[in-house]
């Protein structure tokens, strides 16, 4: 509405002071003039009045003295003169309505004979006789006992005062339409700084901080719109700050590599980065919780623990397991000075640590597990021979030859192991050169047909080779094939199948060795790659040959120094494939 405006509050405010002030003028205009009109037909009239008197007494031609006294006088007056001797004389008037004073209605009214009785000048507002006429009169002593009055009506006056009335109500109205100009003037001049400061402080609320207001004054309201602009630098500059504060802060949470929550005292989560996103899925999946029903409410454990939080103010570590998962969470509180307004919460995946404190354990187990029976063996056997258990040349023979076995089997163990520490640690060296593919694979083949036929099974070799030469380290190639294919012979059973399928492209050399073995469970899947993984010893056909469990992991690591990669799928009784894929490299 206007009048809610600054600019209408300004200019009715200049409106109704200038038209109060007005108002008391005009009526004290008015009072004035009134008087003044009033005094001044008084004084004329009672200056009239003492000119015939003088000329009443100084005239020795009473004829004379009234025709001048005629032309003195006002036209619109009479004039009436008693004299001593009691008659009266009363002039013309040109208003008919202004009748002549009755000698006998004068002698009634006590105040107009007071000119005659005390001498004294009167000037007095009455009525006429006749009751209709309002007229003004005045008197002043001649002689002893004459006087003259002079007295006209009042119309004449309020029509003085009715003109002064239209020129005073005139001026009015015209000082009141020049102030109304100037207050809208004077209040849009003032207030435009003002709406323009206005409209830039919504541009600054919908985030246009280069937004300036114009300086057009230096006044106060210049003044402010300096610091206007200046506030919008600040407040620019100020905004842009902690912009690019939050981005580096929402920056360094999303590339951390552990999860980082915040709370409020509601259980809302306010910020969370990617990896904490993960565990709060597996959290809602496995309290079997919909996540987009809760939204951005805190899950029911990670509440409990909050609500503990702030009501201890104290940090809590708890170890949550979810999906085959560990995490440690650490949960602090978040202060306002001295109020607790939520919570921070790091949590941080210790799956990878607890599987290496594991295998760590585990490989020691197996080292010692391994070493343990050949050292016994060599214990025993060569306590046998010194103790001359064997005594015939045959007999020490044959157990020197289970303790040069046995050595053997230990140095394997500790050259694979030595191996795998190397490959593990990145000290892995390749010596890539041209291999012919036909030649490479036929020449491992042949090396193991000899014991296929010993186990009865059948070996075979698929090929769809479009390149025939590659470059790969043939030896270490040679040992992750060495390795698959002794593995598929040792697990399948008589009158079985091994195939050995090469392709061999433009950009890659992939292997798969497939048999129709006694197969993997499903948990040891996982696992096939972990040092000293070994298949169940009752799935295992030639139980005198027995491996390290060491194979699977060198192959791994041979294949990924190769920039490759190697997989595995089996069913139980059904069999199983190993393949690995190697990209191929130019010498």
């Amino acid at each position: 509405m206007f009048w809610r405006s600054v600019v209408g509050k300004l200019a009715i405010t200049i409106l109704l002071l200038v038209s109060f002030v007005l108002f008391i003028l005009t009526v004290l205009l008015l009072e004035f003039f009134e008087n003044f009109h009033v005094d001044e037909a008084e004084k004329d009239m009672m200056q009239t009045a003492t000119k015939v008197s003088i000329m009443v007494e100084q005239y020795d031609n009473q004829e004379l003295a009234l025709e001048t006294a005629e032309r003195v006088k006002d036209p619109a007056s009479r004039l009436a003169i008693i004299y001593e001797d009691g008659t009266s004389w009363v002039s013309q008037s040109i208003d008919n309505d202004l009748g002549k004073l009755d000698t006998e209605w004068l002698k009634k009214e006590n105040d107009l004979m007071g000119v005659i009785t005390n001498g004294e000048n009167i000037k007095k507002q009455l009525f006429l006789p006749d009751g209709n006429t309002e007229v003004m009169i005045v008197g002043t002593p001649v002689s002893q006992d004459g006087a003259v009055f002079v007295y006209q009506s009042l119309d004449i006056v309020n029509q003085t005062k009715a003109e002064t009335t239209k020129i005073i109500f005139l001026a009015a109205g015209i000082a009141i339409i020049l102030t109304t100009i100037f207050a809208f003037f004077l209040s849009t001049r003032i207030t435009s700084p003002l709406i323009k400061m206005r409209e830039a402080a919504f541009d600054l609320t919908r985030g246009e901080f280069n937004t300036k207001v114009p300086i057009l004054t230096h006044d106060e309201i210049g003044e402010l719109a300096m610091a206007f602009n200046r506030m919008g630098r600040q407040l620019k500059f100020h905004i842009n700050a902690l912009r690019q504060e939050k981005e580096q802060l929402s920056s360094i949470v999303s590339s951390m590599a552990d999860g980082v929550i915040t709370f409020n005292r509601n259980s809302d989560m306010l910020i969370t980065n990617p990896p904490a996103e993960r565990f709060i899925e597996n959290l809602y999946y496995e309290n079997d919780m919909d996540s987009s029903e809760n939204n951005n409410k805190a899950p029911i454990p990670l509440d409990e623990i909050l609500t503990n939080v702030i009501q201890d103010e104290k940090e809590a570590i708890h170890e949550i397991n979810l999906q085959g998962r560990t995490w440690v969470m650490i949960m602090t509180p978040l202060y306002d000075q001295t109020y607790v307004r939520g919570a921070v919460a790091v949590i941080r995946d210790m799956t990878e640590e607890r599987r290496l404190d594991k295998l760590r354990k585990d490989f020691i187990a197996n080292v010692s597990h391994e070493l343990r029976t050949p050292i016994s063996m060599l214990q025993g056997y060569s306590e046998a021979i010194v103790d001359d258990v064997a005594e015939s040349r045959e007999d020490k023979n044959e157990l020197a030859q289970i303790i040069h076995d046995e050595s053997l089997r230990m140095g394997r163990l500790v050259n694979e192991l030595l191996d795998l520490a190397r490959m593990e640690a990145g000290h892995i060296q390749l010596n890539i050169e041209n291999v012919n593919v036909e030649k490479f694979i036929e020449r491992i083949l042949k090396k193991f047909k000899g014991l296929a036929d010993e186990s009865d099974v059948e070996l075979n070799l698929i090929k769809h080779i479009s390149t025939d030469q590659i470059y790969i380290d043939q030896d270490r190639v040679e040992q992750v094939l060495t390795n698959l294919i002794d593995n598929a012979i040792r697990h399948t059973n008589e009158n079985g199948k091994v195939n050995v399928i090469i392709e061999s492209n433009a950009t890659d050399f992939n292997v798969s060795v497939n048999d129709n073995g006694s197969g993997i469970p499903e948990d040891d899947l996982p696992f096939v790659f972990e040092r000293f993984y070994k298949a169940d010893k009752s799935r295992t056909k030639n139980s005198k040959k027995k491996g390290t469990g060491l194979g699977l992991s060198i192959a791994k690591n041979i294949v990924e120094a190769h920039n490759g990669s190697i997989t595995v799928n089996s069913k139980i009784n059904e069999g199983t494939t190993f393949s690995f894929k190697l990209p191929l490299q130019e010498k």
